[in-house]
């Protein structure tokens, strides 16, 4: 059963119900004051003679005339013989009873012998009864006009609580049934349909809220897995590129060592390649598993790492391994960022290891550190050749290289960038680049800055 029915049905049940018991009460409550009025008059007509009993007739017939009461007035002998004194407007239709007389001498009361009136007897002289009666003809009248108009008004009753809960319910079930609909479309795949709109009760809107809410995180993790399955499929196909071509080398010198009469000069240069291809390959898986790596602690909890330290160990290296390099440095000190320290360092070695294999011997290098808004900026500047203009607008996490020449050359396995590209990425950070001033390539790394363990100034060295 649909909701809209089962709630129009509790509607009209609840409103059936409390128009019965609002109905009853007022029925029985009118009746019954109705009844408490003829009491009260008859009460009165014996009260009237109860003194004085010789009198007793004259008396009550007083009563009822002065006041004009609608009753019936009857003297009974002992010989149940009756006497009319005063005739209301319903006269009695049946002779009391001997029995239904002293039965009623000290209260009012009512009786099947006869039916339809109240009446109420008191001794009179010479022994004899004196009985006041009157009809409840009218009051049973007016209590079933009464129960018919309560039932008529209950009949309307219910009729208004359909309106009314159709009025009022109608709104929120469409917005119900939309949201259904918008549930069943998402689960069949349809995520781009539209979102229901904001309306309805506080509740509809809170659970609209929540769909939203569901459906966001469901269309960022669907995202996230198209994204993942991309990376990986591209990752296996960049991998495989990069793996097969030392493994072609490889083969091709291994058919030349296994020629008959091979020189020795030929034997030894052959060897020589096959060597060299072995390293390069152990470096590239060596880069491949790195990445895995960097990848797989994206979500772990970074710790401060002195950037400016790991910034000044790594130059001292470079310039000891290229003395007759010029470097120019402007270096913030107690620079401090969130990461691993590993990371950080990989990242620098990376950036001079690029420009080591990259450009010529006497290119000049400029490297500057500085802090703006909470964020560390690390520039690499070098005079080399740069990259080619379409490499500027390639996606650095694509680990293809941009010239295959210049990493064969350089010993390099092409993954540099995309080393780069995910470290910064695990730190939180972000990275660029672009021509350079000095003519060559510029790379420019912004990590957000940390607490370091103690206070210090970022001044600048000369």
């Amino acid at each position: 059963m649909k909701l809209s029915v089962r709630l129009t049905i509790l509607l009209i049940t609840v409103t059936v119900v409390m128009a019965i018991v609002v109905g009853w009460f007022a029925v029985n409550y009118s009746t019954q004051s109705q009844y408490a009025v003829i009491d009260a008059q008859i009460n009165a007509v014996i009260s009237s003679g109860a003194r004085h009993p010789l009198e007793a007739v004259q008396d009550a017939l007083y009563v009822v005339q002065s006041n004009t009461y609608n009753v019936t007035l009857e003297v009974i002998d002992s010989r149940d013989v009756i006497t009319q004194i005063n005739v209301g407007t319903v006269p009695l239709t049946a002779a009391p009873s001997l029995a239904d007389t002293e039965h009623s001498l000290t209260s009012v009361r009512s009786s099947r012998d006869l039916a339809g009136f109240r009446y109420r007897s008191a001794k009179v002289a010479g022994g004899n009864y004196l009985l006041v009666a009157a009809s409840t003809g009218a009051i049973v009248r007016a209590a079933h006009h009464l129960e018919a108009s309560v039932a008529l008004v209950g009949l309307l009753a219910a009729l208004l609580s359909i309106a009314v809960a159709y009025l009022f319910t109608n709104r929120d079930i469409r917005l119900i049934k939309r949201l259904i609909n918008f549930a069943g479309e998402i689960a069949h795949g349809d995520d781009e349909t539209e979102f229901p709109p904001e309306t309805g009760s506080p509740e509809l809107r809170e659970l609209r809220s929540s769909l939203v809410t569901m459906v966001g995180s469901l269309r960022r993790a669907i995202d996230t897995e198209r994204r993942t399955s991309q990376e990986m499929q591209r990752f296996i196909g960049d991998a495989s590129h990069e793996l097969r071509t030392p493994l072609t080398v490889i083969k091709g010198y291994s058919e030349i060592l296994e020629r008959p009469g091979l020189e020795d000069e030929m034997r030894r240069r052959a060897l020589d390649r096959v060597r060299r291809e072995v390293v390069r390959m152990d470096a590239l898986v060596t880069d491949l598993l790195f990445l895995t790596e960097v990848r797989e602690a994206a979500s772990l909890t970074p710790t401060p790492v002195a950037l400016s330290d790991v910034l000044n160990d790594a130059l001292g290296n470079f310039r000891v391994d290229h003395p007759e390099r010029r470097i120019d440095l402007r270096l913030a000190r107690d620079v401090w960022v969130a990461g691993r320290a590993e990371y950080v360092e990989r990242l620098i070695n990376n950036s001079l290891s690029n420009v080591a294999r990259h450009t010529p011997p006497d290119a000049p290098v400029e490297v500057s550190l500085e802090v703006s808004d909470s964020r560390a900026i690390l520039t690499v500047d070098d005079g080399g050749p740069g990259l080619p203009s379409e490499a500027y607008e390639r996606d650095s996490r694509q680990f293809q290289r941009f010239d295959p020449a210049r990493s064969r050359e350089s010993g390099g396995t092409g993954l540099g960038m995309s080393i780069m590209s995910d470290i910064i990425v695990t730190l939180r950070g972000t990275m660029s680049w672009e021509p350079s001033p000095l003519g060559g390539l510029r790379l420019r790394f912004e990590l957000p800055t940390t607490s370091a363990p103690h206070d210090g100034a970022n001044d600048v060295l000369p």
